[in-house]
């Protein structure tokens, strides 16, 4: 009862300050209050504008605003969303280009569970679909799903992307983004020994913790500086009864928010300070280059705390992956039996939640590949968001990451054009 009422009380404060904020910017809004010269007037109705769409930011699904793309034609091709494979915990879902002919790259982009939305990629996306026909794994807020429909923990994050790898066929390139490489990884060597002709070409490996220990960081110390026990007293909520989910029990996606928040708490306090005042001044507009990020980084869901507690036991303090340990359904994963698949491993200088060092450990794990098959690159000034969405991922890693896909498939590409390029640089 006490997780129950803990969940219900983060949802009430995050309405509390929804209804404040609607209630500060609908009184500031009286037209009498015009006639009085004073600036408290307007910034109290710019604190409550801006209040009121964060806080009901936190628990919408944003859209994934794809609707065309530039062709190498000249002309623009809509896209459509589709479902390829639905499942209870997360759909596998393709960004179908209408009136395109096949580009040859096949890409399976594995999103992260890990607090939001994979609408995180959306930029990603958009970089990568001139040239390749994109899924993606769209991971569903576990406060939606029933308790009937059992657990899911990494084990079952791993089966579902082999599931999702079985659907697509061969010729298909991954690339894993963040908290699901080691368990690409992973699932790579399962279909290795069990099912060869559904592994992937390619496994592109960007900024994951393959070795937590490699390097340290603030997520790495804590996760070896906590115990289970701690995070399960303190961390796990069980959900309230508004949601389908009730009763299941949670890493609440408002509590991993005020964490990545509390991370850079003085650059998030000087961004919304700066924002109510241009609110204010009027010089805010709805797709401000604030709103587009904060709408964006606030809207979170819940995980199931199976897979936090697994991933915080098994992959940062047992080191599962790291020690080729890792068991899937009382089998155990050999990375050495990934022979064929060649791999690529993308970190970036400044990354400060997964540090370099932790990705490449990925290539001593794979012993029984060739060295040709090996590759990684270091962007040197590079954060963790800029190595997968920033301008150091259209400018220079999308490119590398094509030429190995390109290199590493028989099937006939079409070429990148400039205007391709320069369309998914902006």
């Amino acid at each position: 009862m006490k997780h129950l009422l803990t969940y219900d009380m983060m949802e009430s404060i995050r309405v509390t300050n929804q209804w404040l904020g609607s209630t500060a910017r609908a009184m500031c809004g009286y037209p009498q209050l015009g006639l009085i010269p004073n600036p408290m007037v307007k910034l109290t109705a710019a604190w409550g504008e801006v209040m009121e769409r964060s806080f009901e930011r936190m628990v919408a699904k944003p859209d994934w605003n794809i609707h065309s793309i530039p062709g190498a034609d000249g002309r623009d091709h809509l896209v459509d969303i589709e479902c390829v494979l639905p499942r209870p915990f997360g759909d596998l879902i393709r960004f179908k280009v209408q009136g395109r002919a096949p580009t040859g790259r096949k890409v399976l982009l594995i999103a992260p569970m890990s607090g939001h939305y994979a609408t995180l990629l959306r930029s990603t996306v958009v970089s990568l679909l001139p040239d390749c026909d994109v899924y993606i794994t769209d991971w569903h807020n576990a406060r939606d799903i029933p308790v009937s429909e059992g657990k899911f923990d990494i084990e079952d994050y791993t089966l579902y992307l082999v599931d999702f790898l079985r659907e697509m066929g061969p010729d298909t390139h991954v690339i894993a983004v963040c908290q699901p490489a080691p368990l690409a990884l992973a699932a790579t060597a399962y279909l290795a020994e069990e099912d060869p002709a559904a592994q992937p070409r390619t496994l592109t490996l960007i900024g994951g913790p393959i070795d937590p220990d490699a390097a340290a960081t603030d997520v790495t110390d804590f996760g070896n500086r906590v115990t289970m026990g701690t995070l399960e007293r303190y961390v796990v909520q069980r959900v309230g009864f508004k949601y389908m989910g009730a009763g299941r029990m949670v890493y609440p996606g408002l509590q991993q928010l005020s964490s990545f928040m509390a991370m850079n708490a003085d650059k998030h306090t000087k961004a919304f300070s700066d924002q109510i005042i241009a609110v204010a001044k009027g010089e805010a507009s709805e797709h401000d280059k604030h709103n587009r990020f904060y709408d964006e980084y606030l809207a979170v869901m819940d995980m199931t705390a199976e897979f936090y507690l697994s991933t915080v036991e098994r992959i940062f303090k047992g080191l599962e992956i790291a020690q080729n340990r890792f068991t899937v359904a009382g089998k155990q994963v050999d990375l050495g039996k990934i022979t064929t698949v060649a791999v690529k491993t993308v970190e970036g200088g400044k990354d400060d939640i997964s540090a370099p060092g932790q990705c490449v450990a990925a290539l001593r794990l794979c012993t029984g590949l060739p060295e040709g098959k090996k590759a990684n690159y270091l962007e040197p000034n590079a954060g963790h968001y800029g190595i997968f969405a920033g301008k150091s991922w259209r400018t220079n890693i999308r490119p590398l990451v094509l030429n190995f896909i390109d290199a590493n498939c028989d099937v006939p590409k079409a070429p990148v054009s400039e205007a391709t390029v320069t369309a998914a640089a902006e």
